[in-house]
């Protein structure tokens, strides 16, 4: 009995619609292989394979790229993620599912570096360490920064600071955690009835080597207010917002 022979147009057409989903596309593309990619099979499926998974490939590429773990981005004695190295994640993914994965782990990872280097604005079209990757030569386009800011902004731990979306600030601890840490600093150095500027509040000799020294006058005047209207403490207006007065009041 003869054997049919695939219709390569049909096959083709099924592959495509196989791509919206990457695992299923590689299992296709193996049972597809030897009769659909003949000779060519040796160079297009393992490209093809390491393309479409690439969450799980990292290690794939570096080899391939001859990046050694020296050769890869880093930030000084910030650790950056695997993933930083890998080009793909700077290019916002079709698939929704794939592009929620990758949002995410973005998200952690600005907040993440905020935090631990103290940047509170980031401008999309000023440099910004994460926004590209000189070692692959990759970089963020201007819509990928903004989605991946818009989605800490809707979590609540970022904010447009203009209706342009041009400077995001960043909220790695929200307003109520700089709250009870502003009280945290104020008991553990006996200032329960003291009185204050925000600039000694922030920039001080007793707050160094805590979370809000040298923090963003924004939010600390933000987290002032929060706790002036719980009745922790009172602000006295002065002629600038560091020339402002704080009465604790714990």
């Amino acid at each position: 009995m003869q054997e049919t022979r695939p219709n390569v147009r049909e096959t083709t057409r099924e592959f495509f619609r196989k791509l919206a989903g990457f695992s299923p596309v590689i299992a296709f593309l193996r049972r597809q292989n030897r009769r659909l990619l003949g000779r060519t099979r040796i160079f297009v499926l393992p490209f093809l394979h390491r393309l479409l998974s690439f969450p799980r490939k990292q290690a794939v590429y570096a080899e391939t790229q001859g990046l050694s773990r020296g050769a890869m981005q880093n930030l000084g004695d910030f650790k950056l993620p695997n993933f930083f190295n890998y080009p793909p994640y700077f290019t916002l993914q079709p698939v929704r599912d794939t592009r929620e994965k990758q949002i995410q782990l973005w998200k952690e990872l600005i907040i993440e570096y905020c935090r631990t280097q103290s940047v509170f604005i980031v401008g999309l079209d000023e440099y910004f360490p994460l926004f590209s990757n000189p070692v692959i030569e990759r970089s963020l386009s201007h819509e990928a920064r903004e989605a991946f800011l818009s989605a800490l902004v809707l979590e609540g731990r970022a904010e447009w600071l203009d209706k342009s979306h041009k400077k995001c600030l960043l909220l790695w601890h929200r307003i109520q955690d700089w709250a009870d840490l502003i009280i945290s600093f104020v008991k553990d150095n006996g200032l329960e009835d003291s009185v204050m500027t925000v600039e000694e509040i922030r920039s001080g000799v007793e707050s160094r080597g805590t979370e809000i020294h040298g923090m963003d006058s924004t939010i600390l005047m933000r987290a002032l207010k929060h706790l002036e209207n719980k009745g922790k403490l009172a602000i006295f207006k002065g002629t600038s917002t560091d020339d402002q007065g704080v009465k604790f009041s714990l």
